[in-house]
């Protein structure tokens, strides 16, 4: 090879890996619109993760403007192709009916097979549907299989309810401390109804020892949080910290 062909040859194009993974970084760092320009072409060549981006993108308004029905035809691409996060953002849009008709039948389809791709984000949802049973029928058991799956994924809500389900002994014996296990794991990992069920545990001395300090400080964290759980519990707390020994 001649030298003069080392600085005249083109560099190889990236592979799709590499593209989605260039496409991920921009898009991290906010340049949503140099990503949809790397993602288009991919996903016009039938990528299904490329088109799942593509129908985050316009559910979300992020590098386009919001366009929900542009969003479904883009993620019902995906979700066809078996991308499980292309199944669940389908699945969040036909739950939630805005722009588009609500589908709960097909929604709850959806995270279910997103969540067996081991899917944290849908295997949470799963649980909670299955939880609240209004939309199919209700399985606490079930739901608790699912919330396991989501927690070990991270998922600090999937926690939160783990909690709730040994408190309230739904389709489990009621186990305070494994309830109080929960929580405080989902309060560690940034749930603010999790740090409330946390605080109000710790003020009753209910699967762990009374902690009023401890209490306060949890209700008002979880408080500020935005979690609806705590007030109940503050003013007792508060008034817990002037008790004598």
């Amino acid at each position: 090879m001649r030298l003069a062909d080392l600085f005249t040859r083109k560099p190889k194009p990236d592979t799709t890996a590499q593209a989605l993974e260039k496409a991920l970084v921009v898009a991290k760092a906010g340049d949503y619109a140099a990503a949809l320009s790397i993602w288009e072409p991919l996903a016009r060549a039938g990528n299904a993760r490329a088109q799942n981006n593509i129908g985050a993108c316009f559910a979300g308004g992020m590098g386009v403007e919001k366009n929900v029905v542009l969003a479904q035809r883009w993620l019902t691409l995906s979700a066809a192709a078996g991308d499980a996060s292309g199944q669940r953002n389908l699945a969040s849009l036909l739950f939630k009916g805005e722009d588009i008709e609500a589908d709960y039948p097909e929604a709850a389809r959806l995270y279910r097979l997103a969540a067996e791709q081991g899917d944290p984000q849908a295997q949470d949802m799963l649980s909670w549907m299955l939880m609240e049973g209004e939309e199919m029928t209700a399985d606490p058991v079930e739901a608790r299989e699912w919330a396991l799956k989501a927690a070990e994924g991270g998922i600090a809500a999937a926690m939160t309810r783990l909690g709730m389900i040994y408190h309230n002994a739904l389709g489990v014996p009621r186990d305070p401390s494994q309830a109080v296990y929960w929580w405080r794991n989902a309060s560690a990992a940034g749930d603010p109804d999790g740090e409330a069920m946390l605080g109000a545990a710790l003020h009753l001395g209910m699967g762990v020892e009374r902690d009023p300090s401890s209490a306060y400080e949890h209700l008002l964290r979880a408080e500020a949080g935005g979690s609806t759980l705590a007030a109940p519990f503050i003013e007792a707390a508060r008034n817990a910290l002037n008790e004598k020994p």
